[in-house]
């Protein structure tokens, strides 16, 4: 069985920094993508960092280069680093994995695995 658990969340003033985690357990493939969406209230689920087991890696243009995704590949833990936080980044941020590693894209939703999800929360 396939868990994902994020941890890493909370709330921090705009300018500040955040790094989330996702520990992974149970995923057997060697071949991945996985990554981070987020979902703000009242939009739509976006992706916003994927890496592959090839190590190339995706992130939304939005993010003008504020966050870093990485991977621990002896720990089974992804992160995110996200620096220069806005109340924009406000929301509930999911990790998700997904076998499909050629198609590793922060346009392409459909993830195999998804963790619970971690709250981030921006102030002004």
């Amino acid at each position: 069985q396939v868990q994902l658990v994020e941890s890493g969340g909370g709330s921090v003033q705009a300018g500040g920094s955040l790094t989330l985690s996702c520990a992974v357990s149970g995923y057997t493939y060697w071949r991945y993508c996985m990554g981070w969406f987020r979902q703000a209230p009242g939009k739509e689920r976006e992706g916003i960092a994927l890496i592959n087991s090839d190590g190339v890696r995706d992130y939304a243009d939005s993010l003008e280069g504020r966050f870093t995704i990485s991977r621990d590949n002896a720990k089974n833990t992804l992160y995110l680093v996200m620096n220069r936080l806005k109340p924009e980044d406000t929301a509930m941020y999911y990790c998700a994995v997904d076998p499909r590693y050629l198609t590793c894209s922060v346009r392409n939703g459909g993830m195999d695995y998804w963790g619970k999800g971690t709250l981030v929360t921006i102030s002004s």
